[in-house]
């Protein structure tokens, strides 16, 4: 496989600017000359390695941040916007597409909110929604959207609360009951904690200061909730100081993301950074330990283990997701060049649909995706009873993966051959974005490839990609 030429125009230029520097001044503590590091601004050159050498002396920069950031995560959501039928015949090719998210990232980002407001129009048409006699039928994000995409291009990852959620489990005195730390720490702000027979997970009386558990439910699901209501009871000022920056386009979204950040803060509690990142390199990533050791859940551990991109200590890169029967994305987060489509499912090739038919067990995969970038991928459904008869079973299933080669790190890649092409299974994003030309699973044609039908023969596929 060819090495990838490293573009980071934006980042460079975020460096200088935070450090106040000139071209002139920049280029002289890089050692390289201002017409070169304009070049490289401007996407024109590559990183050299002398420079990125010196961006780690120089300004203490953690040069894995280079290759990150939001371009892979662009040029995926802008071939996945492109293939809406409504640009047929008009899609850019993925190289502009490159030069777009390196160079304009505001550019693409504001046509990904274009389109969004289009589909959202057009949905409300198509379903012959009122929304049309009302005054606030304005093409605004879904609220939901909005917060999953902040989620999404933070990298999945809040800093000031991540290292508040730390401070909070690992400080002096407190231990490594994470349980008993929250259930401390709600006493202390006067919150009662009651436990009772009831379907519902939480309930908290604002009045009485009382905070309704549901008895039924997993102990970890229990510490979970309980951390989340330390949250918005003891780092209100954070999580709206958090919010501010983000700018949230309606009052629902910002609720929902306060919500979104309360979660994570009780996830990075249960399962803090520092003492979560050496367990898991200390036991090669097993889930199971895991989530025995901190009392997680296995969701709640492959979840987390998604997060660990904090500057200077970043775990191994890992993507996310949680799908669920009908093969909807309800959850997705990836670190890796992998990156999943924004609306419908995920490639029926994929290893996490099967997971629906084994309960229980851990199902493992190597594929490869078509820009020919492999990937070890681990699956298993996840049940969530309500903890009585006659109620519903809520049933996911997980994925959690990495590029293979971070293989000897996972527990998971032992016994598997790594080495033999024939061993990666073929998989994709989404079928209108990809070039596949010979995929039996295929649902709609690819928008990128000329289609030749041929009335006198049918194979898989009713039509064959050139």
């Amino acid at each position: 496989m060819a090495i990838q030429k490293l573009y980071a125009g934006v980042k460079l230029r975020e460096t200088r600017t935070r450090a106040g520097l000139t071209q002139k001044d920049f280029a002289a503590r890089l050692g390289v000359s201002l017409p070169y590091l304009n070049q490289m601004e401007n996407n024109n050159r590559p990183v050299s390695t002398n420079v990125v050498l010196a961006l780690a002396s120089e300004f203490r920069l953690d040069v894995t941040e280079l290759s990150s950031g939001d371009g892979e995560r662009l040029v995926s959501d802008l071939r996945e916007a492109l293939a809406d039928p409504i640009f047929a015949g008009k899609t850019p090719p993925v190289a502009d597409l490159r030069l777009t998210a390196s160079n304009a990232p505001g550019l693409a980002h504001a046509f990904l909110a274009l389109h969004q407001s289009y589909r959202q129009v057009h949905e409300r048409l198509a379903s012959l929604d009122e929304a049309l006699g009302r005054e606030d039928a304005r093409a605004m994000p879904s609220p939901w959207e909005e917060v999953r995409d902040f989620f999404h291009y933070c990298d999945n990852y809040i800093d000031a609360v991540d290292r508040a959620a730390e401070h909070f489990a690992t400080r002096e005195g407190t231990g490594n009951d994470t349980r008993a730390t929250a259930a401390t720490a709600l006493e202390r702000a006067g919150v009662t904690v009651v436990f009772e027979d009831d379907d519902r997970l939480r309930a908290y009386y604002p009045a009485r200061k009382t905070l309704h558990l549901s008895a039924r439910a997993a102990p970890e699901t229990q510490t979970f909730q309980m951390l989340l209501q330390v949250a918005l009871t003891q780092q209100d000022a954070l999580l709206e100081a958090t919010l501010d920056l983000a700018r949230f386009h309606s009052a629902a979204a910002r609720d929902i993301a306060k919500i979104g950040l309360a979660n994570y803060f009780a996830g990075a509690a249960l399962l803090p950074y520092g003492r979560f990142l050496q367990k898991a390199q200390d036991c090669r990533h097993d889930l199971e330990v895991l989530a025995g050791h901190f009392g997680a859940s296995i969701e709640q551990v492959a979840h987390r283990l998604s997060t660990l991109q904090r500057p200077g200590a970043k775990g191994v890169p890992f993507f996310f997701v949680r799908v669920d029967q009908a093969g909807t994305i309800t959850k997705r987060h990836s670190a890796t060049r992998l990156q999943f489509a924004r609306f419908g499912g995920a490639c029926p090739l994929w290893n996490v649909h099967r997971a629906f038919e084994t309960p229980g067990r851990f199902l493992r995969q190597l594929a490869e995706t078509p820009d020919g970038v492999r990937y070890i991928s681990l699956a298993r459904d996840i049940s969530k009873p309500a903890g009585r008869f006659g109620a519903p079973v809520r049933r996911y299933a997980i994925s959690l993966g990495c590029e293979v080669r971070h293989a000897a790190a996972l527990v998971y890649a032992d016994g598997m051959d790594v080495t033999r092409s024939d061993a990666f299974e073929p998989i994709g994003i989404s079928c209108r974005i990809c070039e596949r030309r010979d995929c039996h699973q295929r649902s709609v044609p690819p928008l990128e490839r000329q289609l030749v039908v041929d009335p006198h023969l049918r194979d898989t596929l009713p039509y064959r990609v050139e």
